[in-house]
C-alpha cells in the first residue's frame, strides 16, 4: 500500500508535455507467466503501475488490445508509448488575493470560491501558493509544489486559510494542527432539516473504493473525523427545506465536513461530489464558507483569531432559499 500510495504522490509533482517517447521490451524468462502491467513496471522502474495502466488503458501499447491482466510469454515483444513529463512546480505569479493577514511568520488569506490551494494536475499556476509566492518566501517545509500550507480548503470553498512563511513557523503550526488547537468554523447551506439543534458526527474517514477522487466513511480503516454541528437557520420556500449549519472541525481530513454531512442525508448544498449538486445550485459548486480561524502564534504565543463575512454568491442563495 505504501508502495502504490508513494507511486500515485509522485505523479501529482509532474505535469504532461507534448513530447512521446516508445519504449520496447522483450520478455525474457524471468517474466513468463506475471501480469503485463506488473511485468513492465519491473523493466520501466520511472513509471508507476498506475500509469503502466494507464498507458495500456489508454490503447498506447503494440500489439493492438494488450491489457492490464494480459499473462506474459517468454519472448513476447512489447513496445509502449509515454508522453513525457516535467517536474511540477510552483512559480511566483502576480495574482490579486484577499490577504487579511501578513507578518514575518505567517499570511492569512480569505481565498475566494474557485480558486485552487496548491498547484497540482490540471492546475499547474494561478493557485494560491502561486499567488503567496508572488508576493515573497514561503516555507520550504511543504516541498516545491506546496511550500507553505499547513492546511488546505477545497477549491469551490471559500474563506480563510493559514500559510506558514518559513520552516519554524510551519513546523510549529503543523503542531497545532495535529493537536487539533487550531479553531476552523464554517459556515454551510445542506439539504434537508434537523429536528436537533446541535450534534457531533464522529466518523472515520477514507479514500472512497470505488471512486479515487472521492473520500467516505470508512469504519474499518479510516483515519478518525469529528464533526461538530449547530444548527444556525433553518430555511423553507419554493425550493424546499434546507439549513444553515454552523460546524466546527475536531480533525481535518480531506472533504471531511462534506463527507459527513453526505453521511446523515444532508449534503452541502451544490456539492456535485456528494451528490447536492441539484436545484437552485445545480453546477454552482458547494456553498462552504471557512468563516473563522483561530491559531497560537508561532512566535509570540499569542492567540489570533479571524472572522471572514459570508461572500456574496453564499447571501444570495440564502436570500433565493427564502
Amino acid at each position: 500500500m505504501i508502495l502504490s500510495w508513494a507511486g500515485q504522490m509522485a505523479d501529482e509533482l509532474y505535469t504532461l508535455t507534448d513530447e512521446y517517447e516508445e519504449r520496447e521490451v522483450v520478455f525474457g524468462e524471468g517474466d513468463e507467466g506475471k501480469r503485463l502491467d506488473a511485468a513492465l513496471t519491473g523493466r520501466f522502474p520511472d513509471l508507476s503501475r498506475s500509469r503502466i495502466q494507464a498507458i495500456l488503458e489508454n490503447g498506447l501499447a503494440r500489439p493492438e488490445g494488450l491489457a492490464k491482466n494480459t499473462r506474459v510469454k517468454m519472448g513476447d515483444k512489447i513496445i509502449i508509448t509515454v508522453q513525457a513529463r516535467m517536474p511540477l512546480t510552483a512559480l511566483p505569479e502576480d495574482i490579486e488575493i484577499d490577504v487579511v493577514y501578513e507578518d514575518n511568520d505567517v499570511f492569512v488569506v480569505d481565498k475566494a470560491r474557485g480558486m485552487v490551494v496548491h498547484p497540482a494536475k490540471g492546475n499547474t499556476s494561478g493557485t494560491l501558493v502561486n499567488a503567496l509566492l508572488g508576493r515573497g518566501a514561503l516555507s520550504a517545509a511543504g516541498g516545491v509544489v506546496r511550500p507553505g500550507i499547513v492546511h488546505r480548503i477545497d477549491k469551490n470553498t471559500s474563506g480563510l486559510i493559514l500559510v506558514a512563511k518559513n520552516d519554524k513557523a510551519h513546523a510549529a503550526l503543523a503542531g497545532q494542527f495535529a493537536a487539533h488547537t487550531l479553531t476552523r468554523r464554517y459556515m454551510a447551506i445542506v439539504l434537508g432539516g434537523f429536528r436537533e439543534e446541535s450534534g457531533t458526527v464522529d466518523a472515520p474517514v477514507g479514500r472512497d473504493p470505488k471512486n479515487r477522487l472521492k473520500q467516505a466513511v470508512r469504519p474499518g480503516d479510516g483515519k478518525r473525523a469529528v464533526t461538530h454541528w449547530r444548527v444556525a437557520e433553518r430555511l423553507s420556500g419554493r425550493y424546499g427545506a434546507y439549513t444553515v449549519l454552523e460546524l466546527t472541525l475536531e480533525t481535518g481530513r480531506t472533504h471531511q465536513i462534506r463527507v459527513h454531512m453526505a453521511s446523515i442525508g444532508r449534503p452541502v448544498l451544490g456539492d456535485d461530489l456528494y451528490g447536492a449538486a441539484r436545484g437552485p445550485a445545480a453546477g454552482t459548486g458547494q456553498y462552504l464558507h471557512a468563516g473563522v480561524l483561530g491559531f497560537d502564534h508561532p512566535a509570540t504565543g499569542e492567540r489570533l483569531v479571524f472572522e471572514s463575512p459570508l461572500p456574496a454568491y453564499f447571501t444570495e442563495m440564502l436570500e433565493k432559499l427564502r
